[in-house]
C-alpha cells in the first residue's frame, strides 16, 4: 500500500492519477474471485487515489439497489429503481454526472456534506448489476475525464 501512496503523490494531473489507479485496481483484483472482496478493495483504492467524500457500490437486488462495499460515512441502505442519482443511472443505463446535487430533482441526501456526484452503472450479461457511486464535498468535482476512467473499472 505504501507504494500506492507514493505513486499518488507523484501524479498531479487527473488522467495520470486515474491510469495509476486502474493499474492498482487490476493488480489487487486480478487473482481474487470473490466479488465482495474486489468491490471492497476497489473502493479503498479509489479512496487512496482521490480521497472523495464517499465511494461505494450499490448492488441490484430485485427492484432496489442495496448498499454494498463502500468507503465513507454510513449511507442509505436501499434505493428504489429510478430514484435519486443512483436509481436514475440504473434506469437510464448510463453514467450521470451531477455538478450540484441540490439541483438534481429527487436527489437522495445520504450525507448533507455531499455537493456533487457521479454514478457509473456496471453491467453484467447486458443488464445493470450494480452502480458505482462517488460523492464529493465540493461542487463541480466530476467531468468527462472522471467518467471515462471510472467506466474502465472492471468488476
Amino acid at each position: 500500500m505504501k507504494d500506492l501512496i507514493t505513486k499518488v503523490e507523484l501524479s498531479t494531473d487527473k488522467p495520470s492519477r486515474y491510469e495509476e489507479m486502474l493499474s492498482a485496481i487490476e493488480a489487487i483484483t486480478e487473482n481474487e474471485s470473490n466479488q465482495i472482496t474486489n468491490l471492497a478493495n476497489i473502493t479503498a483504492v479509489i479512496n487512496v487515489f482521490f480521497n472523495f467524500l464517499w465511494t461505494g457500490f450499490y448492488l441490484v437486488e430485485g427492484d432496489e439497489l442495496v448498499l454494498g462495499p463502500f468507503q465513507g460515512a454510513p449511507a442509505c441502505t436501499r434505493i428504489r429503481y429510478g430514484k435519486g442519482v443512483c436509481g436514475t443511472a440504473w434506469k437510464e443505463q448510463k453514467t450521470i454526472i451531477v455538478a450540484n446535487v441540490e439541483q438534481f430533482p429527487g436527489h437522495i441526501a445520504c450525507d448533507s456534506k455531499s455537493k456533487s456526484e457521479i454514478v457509473v452503472p456496471i453491467f453484467a450479461h447486458g443488464k445493470v448489476s450494480m452502480v458505482l457511486d462517488i460523492d464529493s464535498e465540493k461542487l463541480n468535482t466530476f467531468d468527462e475525464t472522471d467518467q471515462y476512467y471510472l467506466e474502465k473499472i472492471k468488476v
